[in-house]
């Protein structure tokens, strides 16, 4: 059961990372680059959790919870203003 926590988290923190530099590739907003390189130190993290999980659960969902943590939200610019939700999930950007 740990080992789906854990691979569940490290999807979660892959997607937002792959929008994070898709975001940044169209507006070149510097905060999307930061969060771009959170997610992916973030990512290594929980990978590493998600290994430990195998052989030690609770020491390897205290890592996946530390990358959970390194992946936290920051400030950034608005970029979507008349996005719906489906494009905000995608990563689409009013700013070009």
């Amino acid at each position: 059961m740990y080992r789906y926590i854990a691979i569940a988290a490290y999807c979660v923190v892959l997607f937002l990372t792959l929008r994070d530099i898709r975001i940044f590739r169209r507006t070149r907003l510097d905060s999307y680059r930061k969060g771009a390189i959170k997610g992916i130190v973030a990512s290594t993290v929980v990978l590493l959790g998600t290994i430990v999980v195998e052989i030690n659960a609770e020491i390897g969902l205290v890592i996946v919870f530390i990358g959970l943590y390194i992946n936290r939200k920051g400030v950034r610019e608005n970029v979507f203003n008349e996005a719906n939700t489906t494009e905000r999930l995608l990563g689409k950007s009013d700013i070009n």
